[in-house]
């Protein structure tokens, strides 16, 4: 009935439409592409997507949506056009239709070889195949079977009124061949090659791209023409015929493929450049690539950082194991102001990202396609859930991102004392999550040797991490005068050095205390003080040369990359942490991932620990993440 209905109602539109003066015509086609463009979100933002990741590093955002504005226009009259295929003739063709380089095709056909008019997705591809036709050749298209045979068949009668042949997909192969031998033009896409395409560089990412024109070429020695149809102006249509492509044969096959595609799609891209609007940009055109490009959104916070890339590495590693490799690219998020940052999480659109932005960081995350987007903070979580849209993109979110749903994001990645929430989405980790396993750890001893020079000469290395300051927290000195005595004290009695780096939130009074104290001190043999010298490898390297490390409470990301690290990890209490520190620490202590304990206790669990060697429980929150994103990738 559906096919019945269709039919009827294509005849009489058709019939419609063909007793309109054709410019208006015209007219109705690009008000039914304004529509579309309005409508049509899932497929606009595939277009927008596919824009942006061709010209995203020459044009604004507003000049891509308005590239995209006007290939919706151009699509509708490319509609209409099927629409007023009966009224094509030679008349029509001399009036309306503008073939650039027409010799070629005369010198194509000399070859007695065959020619194939290899096209891209672009331009009324059905007054195409009507206009090759009217040019006086012998010409047949490759065309797939519609969904409703009557439809179908009414089409294919369009197709052929001017003596244009169809070739169906059942019989093609031989139905190709035999037109090759017999000298006549066949006509192929070559910029849709699906899963079994060839992949090569397209706008500078790696696309799937139809091989078949350039395996018969290769095999027959038929003569390829390029060609390319854009819109003029209304029912003004230019025909460009490239000079015949020479097809380069060694005899590597798939080398041979590979190199002769690269060379043809470089040709298509000139033509889309130029002619941008006339390319079919809804269609996935990257959906078979062997990269994908991964952003981290950085507010800053050095802890944040690193559970983003903890979570793109992650992402990484699961994509090497399909073939896929991933770029990762780190933005800093910069706010025009405070109010911004807040005013962005309740009004997301193209026009409030810009505003609420300073310019480097908008172009920075505009002028690229990204497939994987992560951010960790809230005050990142609008931008990351705007961005994500915009590049149809997964987004990942790690931490309560403010007052939005969860359910916006494909994955969040929410600490146990963040007062989680039970959902498909949400991946719920102990600690938070970090860069910590073993080739990290022996990466980060050997750059941390090579940079300070350091050589660890006893058995037992006992490393001590400080934190610092925050706003509601003060590390106080007494605190730290007795964890140095305690430690100072468990050196002595097992023969341990001692392996010392503070953090960028330590304060003056506490850093005197530590230099003070550990400075010319024999079985110190590392102080990092990172106020004065800031050592990326610092943290990292103390944990893989330590046996024994001691943290400060008060960093959730300092301590779970101590608990992840397969070490004994000494905790020491502080006062005046608040209750989501208080319930993370004790969470990890209740399930043996540290040991907590006073200051002037230190010393001597560190002696008991040791002597006991008792197993050590390591956190490992990786391990569900890479489940988590797994699936969403």
């Amino acid at each position: 009935m559906i096919d019945y209905l269709s039919c009827i109602l294509f005849r009489v539109f058709g019939f419609c439409l063909r007793c309109l003066p054709l410019p208006f015509s015209c007219f109705l086609g690009r008000r039914l592409g304004d529509l579309l463009y309005c409508f049509d979100s899932k497929h606009r933002g595939i277009a927008y997507a596919n824009v942006l990741t061709a010209f995203g590093r020459d044009l604004p955002p507003a000049q891509l949506k308005r590239l995209v504005k006007d290939f919706y226009r151009c699509f509708g009259q490319n509609l209409i056009d099927v629409f007023l295929i009966p009224l094509v003739d030679k008349n029509y063709m001399d009036k309306y239709v503008s073939v650039e380089g027409r010799q070629h095709i005369d010198e194509a056909f000399k070859k007695k070889k065959g020619v194939i008019l290899l096209g891209a997705h672009a331009g009324s591809w059905e007054l195409s195949n009507i206009t090759c036709a009217n040019l006086g050749f012998p010409f047949s298209v490759l065309v797939r079977e519609q969904k409703f045979p009557r439809l179908n068949r009414l089409l294919n009668s369009y197709r052929t009124q001017r003596g244009c042949k169809l070739i169906e997909r059942q019989s093609q192969t031989r139905q190709l061949i035999d037109a090759l031998q017999n000298n006549e033009a066949i006509g192929l896409t070559v910029d849709q090659g699906g899963k079994n395409g060839c992949l090569v560089d397209f706008f500078g990412k790696n696309a799937s791209m139809a091989t078949g024109a350039v395996k018969l070429a290769l095999k027959y020695q038929a003569v390829i023409l390029p060609g390319y149809y854009a819109r003029v102006k209304g029912p003004y249509i230019k025909t460009i015929i490239e000079s015949p492509f020479e097809v380069k044969n060694t005899g590597d096959l798939e080398k041979d493929i590979h190199d002769n595609l690269q060379v043809l799609i470089r040709i298509f891209e000139k033509n889309i450049k130029k002619y941008a609007k006339d390319y079919f940009w809804s269609y996935k055109i990257w959906k078979y690539t062997d990269r994908q490009d991964i952003l981290i959104l950085s507010d800053g916070k050095v802890g944040h950082l690193r559970q983003a890339q903890a979570a793109a590495k992650i992402a990484q590693n699961l994509l090497q194991e399909r073939s896929i490799r991933a770029e990762v690219d780190t933005v800093e998020v910069k706010f025009r102001n405070k109010f911004a940052r807040y005013a962005l999480t309740l009004n997301r659109c193209a026009s409030c990202l810009k505003s609420y932005l300073d310019s480097d960081s908008y172009k920075a995350l505009t002028s690229k396609k990204y497939d994987i987007i992560i951010s960790c903070g809230s005050s990142l979580a609008a931008a990351n859930l705007f961005l994500s849209k915009e590049n149809l993109a997964k987004s990942i979110v790690i931490m309560r991102p403010s007052i939005l749903s969860l359910r916006k994001f494909d994955l969040a990645i929410m600490p146990r004392h963040d007062n989680h929430y039970v959902r498909k989405n949400v991946v719920v980790t102990e600690g938070a999550l970090n860069l910590i396993d073993e080739q990290y750890l022996k990466e980060q001893s050997e750059k941390l040797i090579q940079v300070s020079g350091l050589r660890p000469q006893a058995s037992v290395c006992i490393g001590l991490l400080i934190g610092g300051d925050t706003k509601n927290f003060t590390l106080a000195k007494e605190t730290i005068s007795a964890v140095i005595r305690q430690i100072k004290q468990a050196a002595q009695d097992l023969g341990a050095d001692i392996l010392v780096t503070t953090s960028r939130r330590t304060s003056k009074e506490v850093e005197e205390i530590l230099k003070q104290e550990f400075k010319g001190y024999a079985r110190c043999k590392l102080l990092i003080i990172a106020n004065e010298r800031n050592v990326p490898e610092a943290v990292g390297g103390i944990l893989g040369l330590s046996q024994i490390v001691v943290t400060s409470a008060e960093s959730i990301s300092m301590v779970s990359e101590a608990a992840s690290s397969k070490k004994h990890v000494f905790v020491f209490e502080c006062d005046g942490l608040s209750k989501k520190h208080r319930r993370f620490v004790e969470g990890l202590a209740r399930k043996n991932y540290i040991y907590l304990t006073r200051a002037e206790d230190l010393g001597k669990k560190i002696e008991e620990t040791h002597l006991a060697k008792p197993q050590v429980q390591a956190l490992n929150d990786s391990a569900l993440v890479e489940r988590k994103i797994g699936a969403i990738l």
